[in-house]
């Protein structure tokens, strides 16, 4: 179900194509763009549409409403949502126009910016201008001239635009005064070796453990305890590389509470065991046990 106002000037632009199955198939991919030039009656309200939007404003202000939440998009923020339940958005009341970009955009690549993004949550993020017009250049120029070398070319502009999306939301999470990632990450690098939990993570960060959790996934695309996971196994792979430590003694070093465990993960992210990695690093000076 979809009703809308068109309130927009003749200036504005809605380009629409139906992407190849092959197209499709890719990471990142559109279905629509536009510039709106709209004026203070412009709205659009649907019950879902099978893709993501990205919305720029250019100038003046926009109202996004979906799940409760009710936001305005000032000039110079963007903002990702998936249309995939009731949504709503227009011009803000009191203002006299919302001129912005948007897309129309799917993929596997989109829905994983997605959860980096914090999604369902609608968050603005502040972007300049020069970062998205580029993208939005390329999708106005190839949209509606299919080509298997235009298709990958619109894939790189959304890719360009989830990119610069995620950049600067991270940007603005880096900004604050303490950035709870950032403190959790210093402090496994100085205590990897340590029984860590998440609760210990999060004392240090200052935040709950579930909104480390949360932070974790939109500034880094994983969770505390696979960052820390993988942490441990890298300063593994040097000392297996660089020592003659036994795998008993490395696991201790490392973190790991018996050598099976150690075993068994390494095995499972490395995709072979301590010892076939060992054989296989290159001869260095080894330091004696």
């Amino acid at each position: 179900m979809l009703t809308y106002t068109m309130d927009v000037e003749e200036r504005s632009r809605w380009i629409i194509a139906t992407p190849s199955v092959r197209a499709a198939a890719q990471p990142y991919f559109c279905t629509e763009v536009g510039d709106f030039y709209a004026r203070s009656r412009f709205m659009t309200a649907r019950s879902d549409k099978n893709s993501f939007i990205v919305f720029y404003t250019l100038a003046g202000c926009g109202i996004v409403r979906q799940a409760g939440q009710e936001i305005e998009l000032s000039q110079g923020q963007a903002l990702l949502m998936d249309c995939r339940s009731p949504q709503s958005y227009g011009t803000a009341p009191g203002h006299k126009h919302w001129y912005h970009l948007w897309t129309h955009v799917d993929g596997g690549g989109v829905s994983f910016a997605g959860q980096m993004l914090g999604l369902p949550k609608l968050t603005p993020v502040p972007i300049a201008l020069g970062r998205i017009q580029p993208h939005f250049k390329v999708l106005f120029e190839l949209m509606d001239t299919e080509s298997i070398e235009n298709g990958e070319r619109c894939g790189l502009a959304v890719h360009g635009l989830m990119c610069e999306l995620i950049a600067a939301a991270q940007h603005a999470d880096s900004s604050a005064n303490e950035n709870p990632v950032a403190l959790a990450r210093a402090h496994i690098a100085a205590h990897y070796g340590e029984n860590l939990t998440l609760d210990s993570l999060a004392r240090v960060a200052t935040v709950s453990p579930s909104h480390l959790i949360r932070l974790f996934k939109r500034q880094m695309g994983t969770t505390p305890h696979d960052y820390l996971l993988r942490y441990r196994i890298s300063r593994a792979k040097e000392l297996l590389a660089e020592t003659t430590l036994t795998s008993a003694a490395i696991a201790r070093r490392v973190g790991f509470n018996s050598e099976s465990n150690f075993s068994y993960r390494f095995k499972q992210i490395v995709g072979q065991g301590p010892r076939a990695y060992r054989q296989a690093a290159p001869e260095l000076v080894l330091e004696e046990q």
